[in-house]
């Protein structure tokens, strides 16, 4: 069985992210390909297609949030990601008891003894009139009834595991601060979510499969599943391995693939990259040894943005966007050289108009913290 190296599945995963070269696709279809941005913090997906996409316009994206064609949902992992509305109806039913299990795993004292199905319908006949609601409204709709979790218990449960629910315009826009408000999915889209699979089969769960190695690939079954914080999935994998290639990385570990995805040389130059909090080629693998070293995995978890150079974790920034844009602040976290110090300060100058919408963005280089 072929050995990938850790440079060559770095390169696959820069491939794969839209990240070895920015794409000319439209940015409804990268946020297909990507199975959704992380996006708790809701500019950060800007500076995520920024980093993917040629003449990436932040308005497109924006448009197609107000257009109801993306939504942003909680679901991989119980964070909030920002999907087509199509892969949002669809996924959703296979990680409904994922989220459930979650949520009980935060509040599982405050929760016990509820019957979450009771609750369910409640929450439901609440939403029923349409209008959107924060988490603490709805969980104060209930509280007479459910009095003893308390509101952050209630409103965690129904609003990321129970219901079905969408953050509503204008959260989430470029450039815009908003409070959350949230929907049902199916009202705010006009289509139900695609119920479970009948039979005991799982073509969703095969469909992630697939979708996750497009993305992610080449990775081992440890990996989807850090990605998307599903169990079952083992008997998707079986179901199409037939479909899929098989490898090793320098540890052992099996790796599954499909077998047109791009794997390119090992050689292949990386540009510079800025990635924002939680990006998906951190978060998207239980192993993140092809893009950070161990030094700086815990980055990755605490919302640090960084700076890939030669494909790997080689700097944090800092910045912001709108009025009070004006300074990319980098941090290297090793020495950089001449020409790499070059290349990284052109790239967050970009990304200083990028986010200042002018040229006049400015790029700092602090070295006191190395």
């Amino acid at each position: 069985m072929t050995v990938l190296g850790t440079r060559a599945l770095n390169r696959a995963t820069l491939a794969r992210q839209l990240l070895l070269d920015r794409a000319d696709v439209p940015v409804l279809d990268a946020v297909a390909h990507l199975c959704g941005l992380q996006a708790q913090e809701p500019q950060e997906p800007f500076v995520g297609l920024w980093s993917r996409l040629r003449a990436f316009d932040p308005a497109v994206l924006s448009g197609l949030l107000a257009g109801r064609h993306v939504v942003r949902t909680h679901l991989m992992r119980r964070t909030v990601h920002l999907l087509t509305a199509d892969d949002a109806l669809a996924w959703r039913a296979r990680h409904g008891m994922m989220l459930r299990r979650r949520v009980l795993g935060a509040y599982r004292r405050e929760l016990d003894g509820v019957d979450l199905d009771e609750l369910a319908a409640a929450g439901r006949a609440v939403m029923a009139d349409g209008r959107p609601r924060s988490m603490g409204e709805l969980a104060r709709a209930l509280a007479d009834r459910w009095p003893a979790p308390g509101h952050r218990a209630l409103g965690e449960m129904l609003v990321a595991a129970l219901l079905p629910m969408v953050q509503l315009p204008p959260r989430g826009l470029w450039r815009t601060r908003a409070g959350v408000r949230n929907a049902l999915l199916s009202s705010w889209l006009g289509r139900e979510i695609d119920p479970p699979a009948a039979g005991g089969s799982d073509p969703v769960g095969q469909a992630l499969v697939r979708r996750y190695l497009a993305a992610f690939g080449p990775a081992a079954t440890a990996d989807l599943r850090a990605w998307c914080g599903l169990a079952g999935l083992p008997a998707a994998v079986a179901a199409i391995r037939e479909e899929l290639l098989a490898f090793r990385d320098e540890r052992g570990r099996e790796l599954l693939d499909l077998p047109d995805a791009p794997r390119p040389d090992p050689g292949t130059p990386a540009p510079v990259r800025f990635l924002p909090a939680f990006d998906n080629a951190l978060l998207g693998y239980h192993d993140r040894d092809r893009i950070v070293d161990d030094a700086h995995r815990g980055l990755s978890v605490a919302g640090a943005r960084v700076v890939l150079v030669d494909g790997r974790v080689a700097a944090t920034w800092t910045g912001a966007a709108g009025t009070d844009a004006g300074t990319v602040t980098v941090t290297p976290l090793r020495r950089l050289s001449r020409s790499e110090h070059a290349d990284v300060t052109e790239e967050a100058q970009a990304l200083a108009s990028f986010l200042s919408g002018d040229d006049d963005g400015r790029v700092r280089i602090d070295t006191s913290a190395r």
